[in-house]
């Protein structure tokens, strides 16, 4: 980089105005020679000018090498005066320079920036040292030392530095000159440079070079580390290969051979389509070739072994006898006719067409209805195997689609990992919890799905890690969700949607005889004759120890039970328990769950509603009052924002009818009205408790009371329409628990009767309302009845 030659000082007149010339990633120091490549615009016009004149130039460092057309602000202050020795122009328009530091200056003041910059320039003189001291002396060949070890551990350096330097006695010239020959960083030659201080510099140096020897020493020494381990690898690697050659004289068999020749049959009998052999037989070609305990070696025979397991022409024979799969149907799940009459359509279709893609069913249900145990009895019923993989909390599109190989330890999707632990392509695959997916950074597993489950692509779905199509059309795959709306609306069109509502206490009661209870004596090792459970115990569990739309909760509170009686017999006490409602309460406590009052009597302004929840439906009181005020309407009882806008709604309309309804106008502006609607601590919220509300006002306004042998359910409009609602079957199951016959529902929800089991509609009144006049006809007391009898 640098020649430091030896020629007699000579002093220079240093004009006290020079053109300056920025230059970047290098700091020139006196005495130095140098080449330099200019090519910035006011680079070339400084040279050209300082040519035409004394050739003397002021070289500065820029701070930062990015700025292309630096401001004084991004040069140092201090540089060095050169003189241009030697100019030659390049093809590409571009000066080469060859320039020799004199002395070092300092810019006062620029006097030019355009076309280039020019200033005013001061010289600085070298701090002269009068007497070389024993420590000056110290540091001087202790720098020379360190310079001659750093170019025995490899540094690159001018090859006749050390000449240079053992014939230069002047500490500030030797400081120079080391520190333009040992490459430093800018920040830190400017740093030196700037120094006027002989003594200064050299200790400054003498840290550096220190520093510099023990990162050449640490070098050497992962480099003599990493070549043992080549020379250890290498000869290992000969050995091998003598090995090999002397088996083969011998006529030895050849492992390795040997494993690829049972890798070719693997493939061959695993009956892969052409293109998925194609790329296997060329996976086999490259770990022929690679080393054996290569890490991609081992990557490769991972992949092949993937390809070879999985069941790419294996599936197992559907039974297709409709009368059978029914029976094992009904064995594993009371009721649930619905999703029974489509597996059994599928059958029938496939039993017609031999080729048919899979369905694509989703249940959706609350919590313990059998959406999963279902899965099960449809793969048995089926006779096919079955795989469940639950989605909930996942957030990585890998997880679906699998990772590339690229990635130390990758592996395939969880899709494809089902596959081939099913061992068959046409498994029951279940997918659990479809509505618990999340997302983040690293993709949208939902998104993923999309390809899984639509009929029209699965047949060619390509896994990241296997690199080749896997046809999952076979595949009958069955989602689950406990709520609709968390499923992206794209992966919602791909399924069809069956819907599991909450069991009635006769259906829970069918369960818990014929499948709960049973289990749960075979598990605690009890028989019939030791426990017997009449009808009466069975449904005060259902309604009081459990709330819950399915029976999880109630095989819980059996196995309870059970365990009681268990324990009883192993300590030797009686032999047969009989449990019925009125000695329940000794095996499982005090009832759990209270059912919500029943009206004594009709009351004003207290309507009853009914809800739907996850664990099934409710009922639910609507409470209204006015108190002497100035019309304010206050809303109680932790309502959501739709069920206030109801209210609002309802007030609304109950005011634009108050002459119909025989209100006194002025009851409005004169009275405060307050709505709670109890057990305040539970959040509600929903459009379809809007005519109980209205219904609620009506009655504290007129005085009128409402009957307490009617329930309601349905949303209103301002108008006074009654809008339909959804949970048709959950409302009147809720409402036929707590004794009540009549309901009024929104005369658009006629169809939703249809649904309705017969057993649960039989002795029920169902109005159909369609304005709130006649929802008002059938609640409050004394009113006419237009009932439609389901």
């Amino acid at each position: 980089m640098a020649d430091a030659g030896l020629k007699e000082e000579r002093e220079v007149e240093i004009p006290t105005t020079l053109p300056i010339l920025p230059v970047r990633d290098i700091v020139i120091f006196p005495y130095m020679i140098l080449p330099l490549f200019v090519g910035r615009e006011m680079s070339i016009k400084a040279v050209d000018h300082a040519v035409a004149s004394n050739r003397l130039v002021m070289l500065i460092t820029q701070k930062d090498v990015n700025i292309e057309t630096p401001s004084s602000h991004d040069l140092y202050k201090t540089g060095t005066v050169g003189t241009i020795l030697r100019v030659l122009k390049l093809p590409d328009g571009r000066l080469k320079l060859l320039i020799q530091g004199l002395a070092k200056a300092r810019v006062t003041k620029y006097t030019q920036t355009e076309p280039y910059y020019v200033g005013q320039v001061e010289k600085l003189p070298d701090e002269q040292v009068s007497e070389v001291t024993v420590e000056v002396e110290a540091l001087m060949r202790n720098i020379k030392e360190q310079v001659d070890k750093s170019i025995t551990l490899g540094k690159p350096l001018v090859p006749d530095i050390m000449v240079l330097i053992e014939n230069i006695d002047d500490p500030g010239r030797f400081a120079d000159l080391v520190a333009s020959n040992l490459n430093l960083k800018a920040e830190q030659a400017q740093e030196i440079l700037e120094v006027t201080d002989p003594m200064v510099r050299l200790k400054k140096l003498n840290e550096i070079l220190n520093r510099e020897v023990e990162l050449l020493l640490v070098q050497q020494k992962i480099q003599s580390d990493a070549k043992g381990e080549i020379d250890k690898t290498q000869r290992e690697y000969f050995l091998r290969e003598q090995l090999k050659a002397i088996q083969r004289e011998l006529g030895e068999i050849d492992e390795r051979a040997e494993e690829i020749q049972e890798l070719k049959k693997k493939i061959e009998a695993s009956k892969m389509p052409e293109k998925v052999e194609k790329e296997a037989i060329k996976q086999i070609k490259r770990l022929e070739k690679m080393h054996p305990d290569s890490a991609e070696a081992g990557t490769i025979r991972t992949y092949i072994d993937w390809l070879i397991e999985l069941p790419w022409a294996k599936s197992t024979k559907d039974i297709l006898d409709l009368k059978t799969a029914k029976k094992v149907l009904d064995e594993d799940h009371y009721d649930l006719e619905k999703v029974k009459e489509r597996i059994l359509e599928y059958l029938g279709v496939r039993k017609l067409k031999e080729k048919m893609k899979g369905p694509i069913l989703c249940f959706v249900g609350p919590p313990g209805v059998g959406k999963t145990s279902l899965g099960k009895s449809i793969a048995r019923s089926l006779g096919r195997e079955f795989f469940r993989m639950s989605l909930g909390g996942m957030r990585d599109e890998a997880e679906i689609r699998g990772h590339r190989r690229t990635y130390v330890g990758a592996l395939p999707g969880r899709i494809i990992q089902g596959i081939k632990t099913a061992g068959s392509n046409n498994p029951v695959f279940m997918l659990d919890e479809v509505d618990k997916i999340g997302m983040d950074f690293r993709g949208d597993p939902a998104s993923a799905l999309l390809e899984v489950l639509d009929p029209e692509q699965n047949n060619s779905f390509m896994d990241h890690y296997l690199g080749v199509p896997f046809d999952l059309s076979n595949v009958m795959f069955i989602t689950t969700a406990n709520l609709m709306d968390p499923i992206p609306t794209p992966l919602r069109d791909r399924m069809e949607v069956i819907t599991l509502s909450g069991y009635t206490s006769e259906e829970k009661l069918g369960i818990a005889k014929n499948y709960l209870i049973p289990k749960q004596l075979k598990e605690h090792g009890i028989n019939r004759k030791n426990l017997k459970i009449n009808d009466s115990a069975i449904l005060q569990m259902a309604s009081h120890y459990t709330r819950e739309a399915g029976v999880r909760n109630l095989e819980r509170e059996s196995a309870n039970l059970c365990r009681k009686v268990a324990r009883r017999i192993a300590e030797g006490k009686e032999k047969t328990y009989q449990v019925s409602a009125r000695n329940i309460s000794k095996y499982l406590g005090v009832l759990k769950y209270l059912p919500e009052e029943e009206m004594e009597k009709d009351e004003v302004g207290v309507a009853t509603g009914l809800a739907w929840t996850e664990a099934g439906g409710d009922i639910i009181y609507i409470e209204a009052t006015t108190m002497k005020g100035k019309g304010h309407l206050t809303l109680t009882g932790q309502l959501g924002d739709v069920m206030k806008e109801s209210a609002h709604a309802a007030l609304s309309y109950i005011r634009s009818r108050a002459g119909q309804l025989k209100i006194n106008s002025d009851l409005f502006s004169k009275n405060d009205i307050h709505i709670h609607v109890p057990a305040g601590a539970i959040p509600k919220d929903g459009p379809s408790a809007g005519i109980t509300i209205a219904t609620a006002i009506a009655s504290a306004f007129t005085g009128k009371r409402v009957s307490k042998a009617v329930a309601m359910t349905g949303e209103i409009t301002l108008r006074g329409r009654v809008l339909p609602i959804g949970g048709l079957k959950e409302k009147t199951l809720a409402a036929k628990r707590m004794g009540i016959r009549k309901i009024v529902i929104p005369k658009r929800n006629k169809k939703d009767l249809e649904d309705i089991p017969k057993y649960i509609k039989k002795g029920m009144d169902f109005v159909l309302a369609e304005t709130m006049d006649e929802v008002l006809k059938n609640t409050l007391r004394g009113s006419a009845s237009g009932k439609a009898k389901a």
